[in-house]
């Protein structure tokens, strides 16, 4: 009998589709996606494949954001009860009464959000480019910033710009505590701390670089120091150790840990090939407003 894996592969192939895993996915997740990334890089790269299906191993506004950008493809997403908690702190009703507060303001829309709020958005931005993005926006428009205030906090920081802030967050990134951190340094005294910018402002000011998952990825291969201590989701740990095998990475909590990123297994990435589930379709007119907030992102930033 052939294993679960090969199972996937053969069916992969039949279905003519594109796996794409999250850095936060589970390692076994990870070993066997096509690509392993950021969801919005994860999104673009699949947009320019040929496959005909993506299945996107990762969250609800992940994989609603793979069917914008590749509105022709059938996109899946394995288990339909992986949502995130922060996407799911901003309504349209919200975002609409928001903006009649502040009528001139432009909305920057962390792409961790529902598609029906980045529709009702100017800009879409990541966290990688968020501060790039809100420092070449014009400095005569107020600029309400949705939904993680965090995020948004680190940018007002970084651009010096007074930011409206919606009052999202992200729990998982905010499990990690002061103590974690000064627990690990002692432990490992010589390491550099890699934080997110979604982690709260005592980690924010405690870590020596604060990186998106890619950033981080990138800068720990730049750079020559060999441990690093990990202040976000525990599961790209698991990516960095298998791209620099020779280095050591030590998530900083043992509670970093996103349920919703970990509710896919390889059984229902076989289901879904299988049965062609869950499928997830944005309305057209939802779908075409925010492709164009993540269009004039990338007018602005074509690096994304």
């Amino acid at each position: 009998m052939s294993t679960i894996e090969e199972q996937i592969q053969a069916l992969k192939k039949q279905r003519n589709a594109v796996i794409l895993a999250h850095n936060y996915q589970p390692g076994p997740i990870q070993d066997i996606a096509d690509f392993v990334g950021d969801s919005l890089g994860l999104s673009i790269q699949a947009s320019k494949t040929q496959a005909d299906v993506i299945v996107f191993c990762g969250v609800l506004f992940m994989a609603e954001t793979a069917a914008i950008l590749s509105p022709k493809k059938t996109v899946l997403l394995p288990d339909i009860t992986a949502g995130c908690p922060m996407a799911d702190m901003i309504t349209v009703q919200q975002l609409e009464l928001l903006k009649q507060k502040h009528p001139d303001a432009l909305v920057v829309c962390y792409v961790n959000s529902p598609a029906d709020v980045k529709a009702l958005s100017d800009y879409c931005c990541t966290s990688s480019n968020a501060v790039q993005l809100v420092s070449r926006l014009p400095q005569d428009r107020p600029i309400i910033f949705i939904p993680d205030r965090h995020l948004g906090q680190f940018v007002a920081d970084r651009t010096g710009r007074s930011l409206i802030l919606w009052p999202g967050y992200c729990p998982t990134h905010l499990k990690i505590s002061p103590e974690d951190i000064e627990k690990a340094r002692q432990q490992y005294p010589n390491a550099l701390v890699l934080a997110h910018p979604e982690c709260g402002p005592e980690i924010r000011r405690m870590a020596d670089e604060l990186l998106s998952t890619g950033g981080m990825i990138r800068f720990a291969g730049q750079s020559k120091v060999d441990v690093f201590l990990i202040a976000t989701e525990e599961g790209i740990v698991h990516t960095l150790r298998r791209k620099y095998p020779e280095k050591t990475f030590v998530p900083v909590s043992e509670f970093s840990i996103c349920p919703n990123m970990k509710k896919i297994t390889l059984e229902k990435l076989l289901w879904s090939l299988q049965d062609m589930e869950y499928r997830i379709e944005v309305p057209e007119a939802v779908a075409i407003r925010a492709r164009k907030a993540l269009e004039r992102m990338m007018e602005i930033l074509p690096e994304g």
